[in-house]
């Protein structure tokens, strides 16, 4: 039997952290700690951690919605077979187009929110989704546009 690895619970300076390099991936160490009223070293040690644990998956950069004319945005619900459910979220986090995933109670048991550069590459993401082991069905609506 394998022991399970606790999952890293983010505190409150940890989620103002968060919060913060949400609004500016690119802030400096010094202004973060400045913001945060702390120390630098604090910062780049909660970072760190952060990073280690998984619970930042990466940085990117945050565009306009409409900066690309030929992004394709989407809603997909998936439904997942018996308990695969941790392995198909492992497979979706993945993937870059995959924005968001959140887990859902009703007839979907996830649903993704995709963006793609093109429809070309929105059609693979769907094929590579569909191929996933675990996911029995799938619904997908395209965004079209803001209201």
């Amino acid at each position: 039997m394998v022991a399970e690895i606790a999952k890293y619970v983010p505190d409150t300076l940890d989620r103002a952290l968060i919060t913060h390099l949400r609004g500016d991936g690119r802030a400096s160490l010094s202004k973060l700690a400045t913001v945060l009223g702390v120390a630098r070293g604090t910062v780049q040690n909660r970072l760190e951690r952060l990073i280690e644990t998984g619970t930042l998956l990466g940085f990117t950069a945050r565009v306009r919605d409409d900066y690309d004319e030929n992004a394709v945005h989407a809603v997909m619900m998936i439904e997942v077979v018996g308990k695969s459910t941790t392995q198909v979220i492992r497979k979706l986090r993945g993937l870059p187009e995959v924005h968001t995933l959140h887990t859902t109670n009703g007839n979907w048991d996830l649903v993704a929110n995709i963006r793609a550069g093109s429809l070309a590459e929105f059609d693979r993401v769907l094929r590579e989704v569909r191929m996933i082991d675990g996911v029995a069905n799938s619904e997908t609506s395209l965004l079209l546009s803001s209201v």
